[in-house]
């Protein structure tokens, strides 16, 4: 990509809609603000949020000033380190939280270094599923020993609980359809299918009861949810705007702790113990591609926007 000097590419969309409000703009490159860094991105993660800010979903408690970017989370090579930070020198292999990180420079206001054995898009890909699936496990207080029922669990968020549900100790039962059982296996749930029936199916499979559950999907299944648990206070959802009608918790961002949760997660995929699959990658000018591809809701693990090519 050629560029003009300190200008860059960036996704910006400039009214709520469909993809078709999705653009590639040349602006003016970020610079790091105090206790900030700033990276060359090599990998930007795809979220749902992103589409539901885009199509409007979230304008009744979120001002959006327009031109406004994509992505929150991004790996990449640090190359501007603001006053009020330490431990991270130019060059750096990063990976974190930040905002509009789908562009060719960003700044992000919490990070850790990427481990040597994963890929700066597997890096760019986890600081927002595993904050959420650490926020939700602890939100919903599920303990070693007991079991969880996640729904829709092959997704990112989902793939982030049930690993790190199975290291604390932890049952899980995640939902999924069928051709998706193989996946859930691997990363150590016990699969069954959504739809009706998933009261009796879950019973079969846990006949002494379900101790939590979490709703990822946001796919109408809090009454279900509450019937197998038998107790609203271990419901949670991430994805359903209405679950505090039923007098279940809703867990939304900002994230929580974020430099624990990165550098936790930077331990565990340096020693082998969690594992993302990047389901799929697309370059910049795809970026209202792989919305889509989100807003379908049959992704297995994420997706990423690379710029590492």
């Amino acid at each position: 990509m050629e560029n003009h000097p300190d200008k860059m590419k960036a996704v910006q969309f400039s009214r709520y809609g469909g993809p078709e409000v999705v653009h590639v703009v040349d602006i003016d490159e970020p610079h790091a603000g105090q206790g900030q860094v700033r990276i060359a991105v090599w990998g930007a993660g795809v979220n749902p949020s992103d589409w539901k800010r885009r199509n409007g979903q979230y304008r009744d408690f979120e001002e959006v000033t327009f031109p406004s970017g994509f992505g929150v989370e991004a790996s990449g090579i640090v190359d501007e380190i603001a006053p009020g930070v330490s431990q991270v020198s130019i060059g750096d292999p990063v990976f974190g939280f930040g905002q509009n990180t789908m562009a060719q420079y960003a700044v992000l206001t919490h990070w850790a270094h990427k481990p040597d054995n994963v890929s700066f898009e597997v890096a760019a890909g986890l600081p927002v599923i595993v904050e959420t699936a650490t926020r939700a496990l602890e939100e919903v207080g599920v303990r070693s020993g007991e079991t969880l029922l996640v729904s829709g669990a092959a997704g990112g968020i989902g793939s982030a609980v049930i690993q790190l549900a199975r290291l604390r100790g932890i049952t899980v039962i995640g939902t999924a359809s069928g051709q998706k059982h193989d996946y859930l296996r691997g990363l150590g749930a016990i699969p069954t299918i959504y739809g009706p029936g998933l009261a009796e199916r879950v019973k079969e499979l846990a006949p002494e009861g379900v101790n939590a559950a979490l709703d990822l999907a946001g796919s109408g299944i809090i009454p279900e949810l509450i019937k197998i648990t038998g107790d609203t206070s271990r419901v949670l959802s991430v994805a359903d705007f209405t679950a505090e009608q039923y007098g279940v918790k809703f867990s939304h961002g900002p994230p929580k702790d974020p430099e624990r949760v990165l550098n936790d997660i930077a331990r565990l995929c340096s020693d082998g113990l969690f594992h993302l699959q990047v389901e799929r990658t697309f370059p910049l000018e795809q970026t209202a591609e792989a919305q889509e591809v989100s807003a379908r809701g049959r992704v297995m693990g994420k997706l990423v926007i690379s710029l590492s090519s």
